[in-house]
């Protein structure tokens, strides 16, 4: 437990050991974090995961609630509302407060169908001394998710929005040191490109409607990880710039290869990039965290991938990171495109038709029979194309 603003609490879940959260790899585990308003009347801000149920209950022991007025549901998703049932049944007079897709949403994952108030943007729900307002956000990143507002305490709370998957008992940004904020500002990253991204045009209207709305804050307080108290305005640039697609003057090269005549080729490119001077990072596929890759992908402009081809395919770990990255929608990208074959070459041209579908700016791509040595400045010439493109101060998109 512990008190954010004088009778706001934090009553949430820290879960020290998942690793992996539908897929996304959580190496340094999360929390599910819930919170409690008390005013004249009482409310809780979702719960927490289906199995965590003690750990909030116990805090609301400490708190000695006996009764609670509202149950605000800003997410209906499992790690957000696993205990609904749980908190329904201990205080069978509490009132659910969502909006219509969460309502719909409880019936339909969770066959709840309880007492409930229905509330869309600028609602206002008064609890005495302390009034909460909604905020509807959907698709960051369900249809039903929302955020809801303590007024008198400035405070956001921001469901999935700026939270990161981050385990600690340090509960705000200003408990950490400056390398072990630097780690938890690219976990956040790293749930934007894999959770947000995709949704980066509803990201740009929310924004857009906090800043319309003149809402000021003294915390931001998200569903997982740690509270944003110090660095509100920086945890909101970054937001701004994301979901504008103002990405760093960097490349990402990510690769796999069968008999290393796709990996021996990248020396070449990186020739050419380093006589711009790019910086750029290489990532073997086939022991890389997907995740992590993506993250560094969505905060790059440039992308170079290489593949063999394998049965007329591409090699399956680049189809699988192909795939994914398809999936998030990354914009605003410069690209290359390189791999070797024996008999067929279809590779490189399948990863450059990906990326015409994400209208990202192709420059060049290169394939190669066997060895690379009769393309070598074909490959160097990729590398400096990609990096003379990144380079320049493009600012199309932002």
């Amino acid at each position: 437990m512990e008190e954010i603003k004088p009778n706001v609490f934090w009553v949430g879940a820290i879960d020290w050991n998942i690793r992996d959260f539908h897929g996304y790899e959580t190496r340094f585990g999360t929390t599910y974090n819930s919170y409690l308003v008390k005013g004249e009347k009482v409310a809780l801000i979702d719960t927490v995961k289906h199995g965590f149920e003690d750990e909030l209950l116990e805090k609301l022991d400490e708190l000695n609630v006996k009764d609670l007025d509202y149950l605000i549901v800003n997410h209906i998703e499992m790690d957000h509302a696993g205990c609904v049932d749980v908190i329904v049944e201990r205080y069978p007079k509490v009132k659910i407060v969502t909006n219509i897709r969460g309502k719909n949403g409880l019936k339909d994952a969770y066959n709840i169908d309880h007492d409930t108030i229905i509330v869309k943007t600028g609602d206002k729900l008064n609890l005495g001394n302390k009034t909460l307002m909604f905020i509807e956000t959907p698709l960051i990143h369900w249809p039903d998710s929302m955020m809801t507002y303590v007024v008198e305490d400035k405070l956001l709370i921001s469901n999935d929005a700026f939270g990161m998957h981050y385990a600690s008992e340090r509960r705000y940004d200003d408990e950490f040191n400056d390398e072990e904020i630097g780690r938890i500002f690219f976990e956040t990253a790293k749930y934007y490109a894999n959770i947000i991204l995709l949704y980066s045009d509803r990201v740009r209207k929310v924004l857009k409607e906090i800043k319309d709305m003149g809402l000021e804050f003294d915390a931001i307080c998200p569903s997982h990880g740690i509270i944003w108290r110090k660095r509100v305005n920086e945890i909101l640039s970054h937001y701004s710039k994301w979901s504008n697609g103002e990405w760093e003057n960097r490349i990402v090269i990510a690769y796999d290869s069968m008999w290393n005549h796709t990996e021996r080729a990248i020396h070449e490119i990186t020739k050419g990039i380093e006589e711009i001077g790019v910086p750029f990072s290489i990532y073997k596929l086939r022991v890389s965290d997907l995740t992590e890759v993506m993250t560094e992908v969505m905060l790059s402009k440039g992308l170079i991938v290489g593949s063999p081809t394998l049965n007329r395919e591409i090699f399956p770990s680049v189809a699988a990171f192909l795939t994914y990255m398809k999936g998030l929608k990354p914009f605003n990208k410069i690209a290359g495109a390189f791999g070797s074959y024996g008999w067929s070459g279809e590779a490189v041209e399948k990863i450059v038709n990906v990326f015409n579908q994400l209208k990202f700016d192709v420059v060049k791509s290169v394939r190669f029979k066997f060895s690379y040595e009769k393309v070598k400045e074909d490959l160097r010439n990729l590398g400096i194309l990609v990096a003379e493109k990144v380079a320049m101060n493009n600012d199309e998109g932002q």
